[in-house]
């Protein structure tokens, strides 16, 4: 990781195991929002009645919000990179060139394989109905766009291929600005401040986009990290973790109580208030026995892959159907279960079959590995 001889701070890591559950959480509800793909004729959705999907009173949250989700991605994303490489970057103890072969290597592989299943599969579904499987805009220059992860860099027409990587296309965008901005301006938090006041007047002038709110959550969660890290061993440590704590139990509760959930733009407010808090609460070492950590773990490795393949899964299914000549039995709540189960099994093996053999194999034949602390681990950088 380090490229020269001199003395890096080195930071004492745990293991993060908390914002290991939020970010299985956070996929999950991306993965259950998306269940309404089942509903999909071409592009919109048909005989849907959103309360009537399975196990709606149970996961009625992840129904009605579960499109959050992504917000939670990015600002854990920028925890994570600010709380791993600020010093590293701002110090000028890692290249552009390694930052970028350790995202690449990371990313790349699986979105690369996913895209071209997507393309076969979208082929054939073509074939047979006219139109494409929920996201329409599947030629080749959309094809070009997922290709070199610009999906959606403003280019685009639409949603293409395998929609749901339009996020982690726009955080790629943040991942330079993110390194330049430490290389060349430093890491001081008032640049978080900054970017974060510019990102507000955006907003207010009606310029937003997908990147701006990126970059907004990102650099929320870099300000969490950098708070967290001050703290860390300051004696106001216990009293601040108290504080926070209270805020995420309660916040919610009167959020509920009061209705004022109902207020326009509360819920993007409120998760911009809410989330760096839960990942500085999070942030702190977790004691768990050596099983539950691993479950942990791998609950937490494999939120990519279920990212990148739960929309071919559902297209998989959409596709038996179609040729066993039968409806897609989307309220039926043993279907729903089949699914979510069939991604997840999906994924615990993807990640250990492909993405990580694949993700080491690279890193060692541009050397980009990383030089671990003690307790550091592959998946603490978490996306």
């Amino acid at each position: 990781m380090y490229e020269h001889a001199q003395q890096v701070p080195v930071q004492q890591t745990n293991k993060l195991l908390g914002l290991e559950v939020i970010r299985f959480i956070a996929a999950l509800s991306v993965l259950v929002w998306h269940y309404q793909h089942f509903f999909y004729i071409a592009n919109s959705p048909a005989d849907f009645t959103r309360e009537n999907q399975p196990f709606y009173s149970f996961l009625s949250l992840f129904y009605n919000y579960g499109y959050y989700g992504v917000q939670v991605f990015w600002c854990i994303s920028g925890f994570i990179f600010f709380w791993k490489y600020r010093s590293t970057i701002a110090g000028n103890y890692m290249s552009a060139k390694k930052f970028f072969n350790l995202r690449f290597s990371r990313l790349y592989p699986l979105h690369f394989v996913t895209l071209l299943l997507i393309l076969l599969l979208q082929t054939i579904y073509f074939s047979q109905k006219n139109y494409f499987f929920v996201y329409q805009n599947n030629d080749i220059t959309h094809f070009a766009l997922q290709l070199f992860f610009a999906s959606n860099w403003g280019f685009e027409k639409g949603a293409s291929f395998n929609g749901p990587i339009w996020s982690i296309s726009v955080e790629v965008l943040v991942y330079f600005f993110f390194f330049l901005s430490l290389r060349y301006i430093g890491k001081s938090p008032l640049l978080n401040i900054g970017i974060l006041f510019l990102c507000s007047a955006a907003n207010f002038f009606k310029v937003a986009t997908p990147v701006v709110d990126c970059v907004a959550f990102f650099y929320l969660g870099g300000i969490s990290a950098i708070a967290f890290q001050h703290f860390e061993k300051s004696k106001y440590k216990t009293l601040l973790n108290v504080i926070a704590a209270s805020f995420v139990v309660t916040a919610p509760i009167v959020a509920c109580t009061t209705q004022i959930y109902q207020l326009k733009y509360f819920h993007l407010l409120f998760l911009l208030l809410y989330i760096p808090m839960l990942l500085y609460v999070s942030a702190n070492h977790i004691k768990a026995t050596p099983i539950i950590q691993k479950a942990i773990e791998s609950a937490g490795n494999m939120t990519y892959s279920s990212y990148l393949i739960h929309f071919p899964i559902q297209l998989l299914f959409a596709l038996y159907f179609l040729n066993v000549n039968r409806a897609i039995p989307y309220y039926d709540n043993l279907f729903f279960s089949a699914f979510v189960l069939a991604t997840l099994i999906a994924s615990y093996f993807i990640y250990h079959l492909f993405e990580l053999p694949i993700q080491n194999f690279i890193r060692n034949k541009t050397k980009a590995t990383i030089t671990r602390t003690p307790t550091m681990r592959d998946s603490d950088t978490l996306n």
